[in-house]
């Protein structure tokens, strides 16, 4: 058995014209144009590449987008005064501060100071807490997470009653990708540095989530036949015969892995590029939400 790849690229295309549509029904029947605003604190080459990725999707969507760029050296208030300004800028819908920021700075405390219903990163500890309860939903969650719920919604993997195994607990993707899973019935096992036979546990996965950032750790000997795979990690190999001298892997070992799973996500194009459509949807909710056309 082969897997079937979830394509991330085609897929993420067809969130950006159905973002694009809703956008465009937005400004006819509301007046309102979603916006986004993204502050990068530095000049780091890698986070400038991804802020300008976004900006040029959401050109194509139809958001506005703002771009505030501070020096290296910006302190921690001057930080927060540009999200305070864009807290208040009502043309702003979504608020995004690239990471990471320089060291000097508390990340924790510029997330805590967006306001809440702009928070597209869905980082904010309210929408972070209220991802953690039973019963509760956060205004927006994080882009990465949605992207690998999204997937598996569209190529009709079942959820609810299956057993989902997070590789990983980060705040970015392992806990809150995890926390999706139970929202939606799902038997949630999530696994870490010190769990105990960790191949064993992958073994349990009807979705296995691979979200550890080790370079092909998880072989397909690890994975239940007919799994769903999402492999969220990127890591950069060696490899003499690339022009480049390296090749971009993720977390799964995708040559052995394709051959038992029953879905698998490549690396790359496949999580990554549905967490560039995650933004650009939350972006659109966050505004219909301002402008009162939630449905």
């Amino acid at each position: 058995m082969t897997a079937q790849i979830l394509d991330g690229r085609a897929t993420a295309q067809v969130i950006y014209d159905e973002t694009k549509a809703e956008v465009d029904a937005l400004r006819e029947t509301h007046g309102v144009t979603p916006g986004l605003a993204t502050v990068l604190v530095g000049g780091d080459p890698a986070s400038q590449s991804y802020v300008r990725s976004k900006h040029k999707r959401c050109a194509e969507v139809g958001i506005r987008s703002f771009g505030r760029e501070l020096p290296a050296d910006a302190t921690q208030a001057e930080v927060e005064q540009v999200v305070g300004e864009l807290n208040a800028n009502p043309d702003v819908h979504g608020i995004l501060v690239q990471m990471p920021v320089p060291d000097h700075l508390d990340d924790e405390a510029i997330l805590a100071a967006i306001d809440v219903e702009k928070d597209v990163d869905g980082l904010h500890p309210v929408n972070v807490g209220l991802l953690a309860m039973k019963g509760r939903e956060p205004l927006l969650a994080p882009c990465t997470p949605l992207g690998c719920i999204e997937f598996l919604d569209r190529y009709g993997v079942d959820i609810e009653g299956q057993e989902a195994v997070v590789v990983g607990r980060s705040n970015l993707v392992g806990i809150p990708v995890a926390m999706l899973l139970l929202h939606r019935n799902a038997t949630v096992t999530l696994c870490h540095s010190r769990t105990r036979d960790l191949a064993e546990a992958c073994r349990r996965a009807d979705i296995l989530v691979a979200a550890v950032g080790r370079a092909e750790m998880i072989q397909g000997d690890w994975i239940k036949p007919g799994a769903a795979v999402l492999d969220v990690g990127i890591s950069r190999v060696e490899d003499p015969s690339r022009k480049r001298g390296y090749r971009i892997v993720g977390d799964v070992e995708f040559e052995t892995a394709k051959e038992v799973a029953g879905y698998i996500t490549p690396m790359p194009g496949g999580t990554g590029p549905m967490t560039v459509a995650m933004l650009m949807r939350n972006t659109l909710k966050a505004a219909q939400r301002a402008a009162g056309a939630m449905e």
